[in-house]
């Protein structure tokens, strides 16, 4: 019997994914658990195995195409099997959704009426002639001012977009802050843009913009009805307001044409640099970022490091660096305080404080990205399992086979760039992780040092900087600051030696 192929669900927040690539094509034989397919979404790519073995019967969904999880991709059956059975399954999915798309077209219609009526104050205002015109003028002034701000709100409110939802908008000239979402947390779906483009709504909205010089009539009645209350004021401030809004669009745009010269060449952004891109500025634009450092004497760690590295790298085979026994003694810190290890939703009235540490690491993919991979459970492992963790989760990052479990569920975040030679970084928060803590370089340096009898010494010690960027919205300062000495505290005090058995 034919088997119908179905879009996973690739992740906790992933709604849709983009097919990269197909493995197999219409009449290859595949064995089950053999790669069928490359599938892209906002979290990860990703090669799915074929849940049974059979012949490619028939394809759906073309590469380069996004849908939502749960959709038919492709049929599975035996050789001469027609894909008939499993067909109608696939064909009657979409029909659903085109059926309601007519219905609800008149009812989107109808719905920005209401909406826009009670925008413009009340029903007692309209019974009044001259009432509706300074309403309608404040209106139009707000929407054409207050654009920007709405879509901060908006980029708060929701998940990042798919670039396939980003260029769809484009295409459409649709501003994505009219389109409802029904996505996780509000989150704007492909199918949610098409329904919003298919219900004639996106081309009531588009030429709102172009009647700009309306409003030049609308005043009138406002200078109006403000002269006979005050003559002297209300004519000159009436028609400034009106001027302001207008020159602010125009002016925007310019600044975003860049120069070119000779040498210089176009490269098409990957997915993989939109999908940070889009994480960074959704970071910044949800949480308060503050940032807090400490100074750290690792002299401890490191003569237990120097002492055990060369058995440690010839049982392992990979090096032992400072960044586990970071992670180790930051662990014990995210216990003592349990608001570093939360998540912060706003939107939601919620702060979640993790029982259990989900460590998240940085990964640099070669200088061609980065991932934040999850170690899951990492406060019940040893410093030995925490490097084994950080770095099989390392190979597969770089070698392109992290699953969705691979880089989900974080509740703190490490990144490392130490190891390139930083002094100090400010690193941008992994919402809705409440911090990220950044461990910089560690360098032999003169310090003053307390010797067993109370006197001060001059010595030298490895000395590095810890630096924590913290969500003031989840907490405030004392906070990052105790949770920072924890962590120093942990680092120059424990006996690391018996740790590392």
């Amino acid at each position: 019997m034919a088997t119908t192929v179905s879009m996973p669900q690739l992740g906790e927040t992933v709604t849709e994914g983009t097919i990269l690539s197909w493995a197999k094509q219409v009449g290859d034989t595949i064995a089950e658990d053999e790669v069928l397919l490359e599938i892209s979404t906002d979290k990860v790519d990703t090669e799915v195995p074929s849940p049974a073995a059979g012949v490619i019967l028939e394809i759906l969904v073309p590469e380069g195409e996004t849908v939502e999880v749960g959709a038919a991709l492709c049929v599975i059956g035996e050789s001469g099997e027609g894909s008939g059975d499993a067909a109608p399954q696939a064909e009657a999915a979409p029909e659903p959704e085109a059926a309601p798309e007519p219905e609800a077209a008149p009812q989107a219609e109808a719905a920005p009426e209401p909406e826009a009526a009670p925008q413009e104050p009340a029903s007692a205002p309209a019974e009044q002639a001259p009432a509706p015109a300074p309403a309608a003028a404040p209106a139009a002034s707000a929407a054409a001012s207050g654009g920007s701000a709405t879509a901060v709100m908006e980029g708060e409110r929701r998940a990042v977009l798919s670039p396939v939802v980003r260029k769809l908008a484009a295409e459409h000239d649709v501003d994505l802050a009219q389109v409802p979402g029904t996505g996780e947390g509000g989150r704007i779906t492909r199918k949610d843009l098409m329904s919003f483009v298919e219900s004639g709504v996106a081309a009531q909205t588009a030429p709102a913009p172009s009647p700009a010089a309306a409003p030049a009539p609308a005043p009138a009645p406002v200078a109006a009805v403000a002269t006979e209350q005050a003559p002297p004021v209300a004519p000159a401030p009436a028609p400034a307001p009106a001027a302001a809004p207008a020159p602010a669009p125009a002016s925007a745009p310019a600044a975003a044409s860049p120069s070119t010269g000779p040498g210089d060449r176009t490269v098409e952004i990957g997915r993989l640099r939109k999908r940070i891109a889009q994480n960074m500025v959704q970071s910044k634009a949800t949480a308060a970022h503050v940032w807090t450092s400490v100074e750290v004497d690792f002299e401890k760690v490191e003569q237990v490091r120097r002492k055990h590295k060369e058995a440690f790298k010839a049982q392992e085979g990979f090096s032992l660096t400072y960044l586990p026994f970071i992670a180790r003694a930051t662990i014990d810190a995210l216990h003592a305080y349990p608001a570093v290890n939360s998540s912060f939703l706003l939107d939601q009235g919620q702060q979640i404080f993790h029982g259990q540490v989900h460590l998240g690491i940085a990964i640099d993919l070669n200088q061609e990205g980065l991932v934040v991979t999850t170690v899951r459970g990492a406060d019940s492992l040893t410093i030995k399992g925490i490097a084994r963790d950080i770095r099989a989760k390392a190979d597969r990052a770089r070698n392109g086979q992290l699953s969705p479990d691979d880089i989900s569920g974080s509740s703190f975040t490490i990144t490392n760039p130490g190891p390139f030679g930083s002094f100090m970084s400010a690193p941008i928060i992994n919402v809705p992780n409440t911090g990220i803590l950044s461990t910089d370089t560690v360098t032999k340096r003169p310090t003053v040092v307390t010797n067993d009898d109370g006197s001060d010494a001059i010595a030298i010690r490895h000395i590095g900087y810890l630096g924590l960027t913290w969500d003031h919205r989840a907490f405030d300062g004392s906070t990052a600051v105790l949770f920072l000495k924890r962590i120093k505290e942990n680092i120059e005090t424990w006996d690391w030696e018996q740790e590392l058995k």
